[in-house]
C-alpha cells in the first residue's frame, strides 16, 4: 500500500494527511482518550472511555484494501499529534465498505472532517470500492452536515430508529 502524505492548511495551520500505520497504536490511543464524551458517544454508538489493545490493534492495522485509514495531524511540542481520522472497514457486500470519521472536539466545523473524507472516498474509488456507508445516530448533526457536503444518500434504519444510514456511491 502506497500512499503519499497530502499538507494542507486548515485554520491557519499545518496539517498532515497521511495514511495509517499499525506503528501509530498509541497515537490513536491518546487521539480517542482525549475525545470528549459526546465525540465518543457518536463515533462508538455509546459509552466508550478508551478503547482496549485489541481494538487499537484493529483500527490501527490496515491493509490498504479491505481495510483502510488516513489521519490528520499537527506537530506539538515537537511531537505528532493525531487530530482526525476517517477510514473504512469491509462491508457484507463486495465493494462495500463501512466508513467514520472522526475529528478532534478543537479541530472540529474547520473542513477537516471534508477533507478527510473525500481522501478516503478517492482512495476507495481507486480500489475498487464502489459504495461507502455510515451507521450514525440520527440527532449527529456534524455527521449529518458532511454526508450532505459529500453528496450522501439518507435513509433511517428500520431496526434502530435513532440510527440513520449515509451513503455513497463511487
Amino acid at each position: 500500500m502506497t500512499t503519499t502524505s497530502q499538507h494542507v492548511i486548515v485554520a491557519g495551520q499545518s496539517v498532515t494527511i497521511r495514511a495509517m500505520h499499525s506503528s501509530d497504536s498509541a497515537m490513536e490511543d491518546e487521539f480517542v482518550r482525549n475525545l470528549s464524551i459526546e465525540t465518543k458517544h457518536y463515533r462508538f454508538l455509546g459509552g466508550v472511555k478508551e478503547l482496549s489493545p485489541a481494538e487499537l490493534k484493529l483500527l490501527c492495522d490496515i491493509d490498504g484494501q479491505h481495510t483502510m485509514a488516513f489521519i490528520a495531524t499537527i506537530q506539538k511540542d515537537g511531537h505528532e499529534m493525531q487530530i482526525g481520522v476517517s477510514r473504512y472497514a469491509e462491508g457484507s457486500k463486495e465493494g462495500v465498505r463501512e466508513m467514520a470519521v472522526t475529528i478532534a472536539d478543537e479541530w472540529q466545523h474547520k473542513g477537516l472532517g471534508l477533507l478527510l473524507a473525500k481522501r478516503l472516498a478517492e482512495y476507495a474509488r481507486s480500489h475498487g470500492v464502489t459504495q461507502l456507508y455510515s451507521v450514525d445516530l440520527d440527532d449527529n448533526s456534524a455527521m449529518r452536515n458532511l454526508a450532505h457536503d459529500l453528496g450522501m444518500s439518507v435513509r433511517r434504519k428500520l431496526d434502530e430508529p435513532s440510527q440513520v444510514i449515509y451513503s455513497l456511491q463511487l
